[in-house]
């Protein structure tokens, strides 16, 4: 025989292509039997079609083209005998889905079968009609399948309640229709039917919330009563799976009364007692038992209170963190951390449980356990849990200590009471895992070092000890240049030696030698390099007996291939070497930032106004960034390439603190203003130009200056642009001549006058309730920036407060905002509020001003938001 005639056994074909040995010889075993197929199917071969069908699926199987098989399907399932229409619907299910349109085809075949006189063919048509039906079959087919609910035969019932589900979830409008069959299903005795019963009836209620109220009024007690007489069901051997009778039925049943009990009191005192016997009967030895368990506390904590059985079911999940499977063990965390928000006492007597967890060798549970402590604790318990996540950090896994060192800080700065305490965990963690440490966490405890002046002696000690342990920790290294650049003179003389420290002595020398082997070693990054350089300048001044020792560290740096160490190397030396009379003042301490300040700045708000006293309680936020509650996203259209950048940016406030400038702008409070002198040339210089603009694409942008010029101690690279030489070319107060830093490196401009163009004043903004004018002025010589004077105007009866005037403009143009005249704006125009903006158009002459604002303010104690676009802008600005 041909051994690919259309009289070839399934069996043989199967053989040939397995023995291929190559994907190209398959190909062509499989193309010949398909055309020997075709050849058949076009002689209308009715001896073979079986055959021919069940090859055509193990062909389909095998993932190759068979839609020429999908009428012969529908002829098999029309002949009359059982064989021919099982492979019929066989290959229905297989060779065809609901998006057919064949399929419409075959829906009268299927209704003539769900009233086949044969039982068999009517569960054939009741599984073909469960796996493919469309919505217009089920509109078609639901009274047959409805009838069949209540067919003689449980077989049938079975098939016919599981097909309901698919009815039911393609047309949910069908649903009241089974409400009724459905629930006559609950009174079975034969455990299938009960089963597709229970399901049927929890995907009714979720499809209908009229059946939901009636399965609660008419079966809640009907289930419970299923449920005990299972749970105190005699031995059966047909449903026993270890010592438990049929625990997917259990399952069913626990699940089905979750659904009743959820947000209905009555339903839930009745099963009460129910669920307490199978919470305290059910053996846990077995994974049958730990399933039903774990089913059981699920349905608990789902339904409505009752604290003792709350308490009850947290305690059988304490039990399943001792277990030794890990899948019950993270179902368990998983349960529990969803318990905690319901209870959470209950929770914290396992908590000695759940923290061996976080030492579990599997990476998930780790991870989830770690989650669950950080839930965990509150300000009674911080302390200890911390002490114990610290010393599990030491032994911890690489993978494994960026989840816990970020958990740990977060707790550290979100519960900590005092800022000895804080500080002192947050050395540990840089110490234990400072290269896991993220950046906004050691400068929040920049930011909090500064802050406690009683505290800076004992900090700068433990540091300088600290980093000579861990001095490959690249965050600890950071803080401690930083804090060594501040307090160095503290750290030699003992200042402020607290009862719990042990005397250290260190020399000016050793101070200088922790900076020295920070530069140097291999490992450190440019930020650490130029903080070690900036630190250096600082104790040039405060050390005058290592002056030249320092100089001499800091000059090696001058033929650096890094531009930003190099810069800071030449203007460092020549601040050494020429300029002893400024030395000092330029390395002053750094102010004492806010914390309320940076911590609104690090949420990505704005600042706040008022600053908060030393020996307020530490209120820091969790370690990572909290999204921004007032964003200018909305205010940007992000979508597009010209992205506006905010001039009220919610920045990094270290960025201050370490002398980094990412962008000319400024906020609008709390911003620290450089003190001008009278008779000192250089600091009134400090107060006279604008920046140049920077990108804010590069590391070395990043670190543009270790001395910000929002402090007192000035900006060297403001100092040696041009744009702050070209703003006067002596002092107003004494008449001397500019001091030059760069050594002659910046050219010589010559003195411009004050008075420029003149530009009309445009109202900018105006609504029913407020007006917005601008003034215009230019400096010559600087046609690209712009001083625009903003005057707020009250047009309504009621009084502003809290007023904010927030502006966006695109990438070429740079905006710095001065702080308002007031927050307050009087009604009815009686008075004004005036805010300078300055305005740089590196496109100046291609192309103009646009910008986008937003104010916001208290109008009767309510929030207003105002926004707008400005596109009226004069010419030539």
């Amino acid at each position: 025989m041909n051994p690919f005639s259309s009289g070839t056994r399934l069996r043989d074909m199967i053989r040939a292509i397995r023995a291929c040995k190559t994907a190209a010889e398959e190909r062509g075993v499989v193309r010949k039997e398909c055309a020997a197929i075709r050849a058949a199917v076009s002689e209308n071969d009715q001896e073979y079609r079986h055959r021919n069908l069940a090859k055509l699926m193990f062909i389909h199987m095998l993932g190759y083209p068979t839609h020429f098989g999908q009428m012969e399907c529908l002829k098999l399932i029309a002949s009359a005998g059982f064989p021919e229409k099982r492979i019929g619907y066989l290959g229905l299910m297989l060779l065809l889905d609901e998006r057919q349109e064949v399929l419409m085809l075959v829906t009268n075949s299927l209704k003539q079968d769900l009233n086949h006189t044969n039982q068999y063919i009517v569960g054939l048509a009741l599984c073909a009609l469960g796996n493919i039906c469309s919505a217009e079959m089920a509109r078609d087919l639901a009274p047959e399948v409805e009838r069949l609910l209540q067919f003689r035969d449980p077989n049938i019932r079975k098939k016919a309640a599981l097909c309901s589900i698919r009815i039911i979830k393609k047309v949910p409008d069908l649903a009241e229709n089974f409400t009724n069959p459905a629930a006559s299903l609950l009174k079975e005795k034969h455990h299938g039917v009960l089963i597709t019963g229970l399901q049927l009836c929890t995907d009714l209620c979720k499809a209908s919330e009229e059946a939901l109220e009636y399965f609660r009024k008419k079966c809640t007690e009907g289930v419970v009563k299923v449920l005990k007489d299972i749970a105190n069901s005699p031995y059966a051997p047909e449903y026993d799976i270890s010592g438990i009778t049929d625990p997917f039925l259990h399952i069913r049943l626990l699940r089905f009364l979750r659904i009743l009990g959820q947000g209905d009191a009555d339903a839930s005192d009745c099963m009460n007692d129910i669920l307490a016997q199978v919470a305290t009967k059910t053996e846990s030895n077995k994974n049958a038992g730990n399933a039903i368990l774990y089913e059981c506390v699920e349905t608990i904590m789902s339904i409505e209170d009752n604290s003792g059985l709350r308490v009850l079911a947290i305690n059988i999940l304490g039990r399943f963190l001792s277990n030794r499977d890990n899948n019950i063990r993270y179902v368990a965390l998983n349960m529990l951390m969803k318990a905690i928000t319901v209870d959470t006492q209950a929770v914290q007597r396992h908590r000695a449980t759940i923290l061996e967890c976080v030492k579990d060798s599997d990476a998930s549970i780790r991870k989830r356990a770690l989650e669950l402590v950080f839930l965990l604790v509150n300000d009674s318990n911080v302390k200890p849990l911390t002490k114990e996540l610290i010393e599990y950090l030491e032994v911890s896994d690489q993978e494994f200590k960026g989840d816990l060192t970020a958990k740990i800080c977060s707790i550290v700065e979100k519960f900590s009471t005092d800022k000895i305490w804080y500080i002192d965990q947050m050395l540990k963690v840089l110490s234990e895992a400072g290269n896991f440490v993220k950046d906004e966490v050691w400068h929040a405890l920049i930011v909090v070092i500064s802050n406690a002046s009683n505290l800076h002696g004992y900090t700068v000690r433990s540091l300088c000890k600290a980093v000579q342990t861990s001095g490959e920790q690249e965050s600890l290294v950071r803080v401690a240049v930083w804090c060594i650049g501040e307090y160095g003179e503290m750290l030699v003389n003992s200042t402020g030696m607290l009862d719990i420290e042990e005397p250290i002595t260190v020399t000016e020398s050793d101070a200088v030698d922790v900076i020295e082997i920070a530069i140097k070693r291999h490992t450190s990054d440019l930020t650490t390099r130029a903080m070690c350089l900036s630190a250096l300048l600082k104790l040039s001044s405060r050390f005058p007996a290592c002056s030249q020792r320092i100089k001499d560290i800091i000059i090696q740096y001058k033929g650096s291939l890094v531009l930003e160490l190099q810069q800071r190397s030449i203007e460092f030396n020549s601040i050494i070497e020429k300029h002893h009379n400024i030395r000092s003042l330029l390395v002053e301490r750094m102010p004492v930032l806010d914390e309320a300040t940076y911590n609104g700045r690090r949420a990505g708000s704005l600042p706040g106004t008022a600053s908060a006293s030393n020996g307020a309680a530490l209120n820091l936020p969790n370690g990572v960034a909290k999204p921004p509650a007032a964003p200018l996203v909305d205010l940007l259209d992000l979508s597009s390439d010209d992205v506006p950048t905010p001039s009220p940016s919610g920045g990094d406030f270290l960025q201050d603190l370490l002398g980094v400038d990412l962008s000319p702008a400024s906020s609008q409070s709390g911003t620290i203003q450089a003190q001008k002198s009278g008779t000192d040339v250089l600091l009134d210089l400090l107060s006279i130009g604008t920046p140049p603009a920077r990108s804010s694409s590069s590391t070395s942008d990043i670190l543009s200056s270790i001395q910000d010029n929002k402090t007192s101690s000035g900006t060297l690279e403001r100092l040696s642009s041009p744009s702050a030489l070209s703003a006067q070319s002596s002092s107003p107060a004494g008449g001397s001549p500019i001091m030059d830093l760069l050594d002659g490196f910046a050219p010589n401009l010559a003195t411009q006058e004050n008075n420029g163009p003149s530009y009309p004043s445009i109202v900018a903004f105006e609504s029913s309730s407020l007006k917005l004018m601008f003034n215009f002025s230019k400096s010559p010589g600087n046609p690209q920036a712009t001083t625009i004077q903003a005057t707020f105007t009250n047009k309504s009866t009621n009084i502003f407060t809290d007023f904010i005037f927030q502006a966006a403009v695109p990438k070429f143009l740079q905006l710095h905002l001065d702080p308002a005249s007031s927050n307050t704006l009087p009604a009815s125009g009686n008075e004004s509020i005036t805010q300078d903006l300055r305005v740089t158009n590196s496109q100046h002459g291609k192309k103009s001003l646009v910008m986008r604002i937003r104010i916001a303010y208290k109008a009767n104690s309510k929030d207003v938001l105002e926004e707008g676009q400005i596109n009226n802008f004069p010419r030539g600005l």
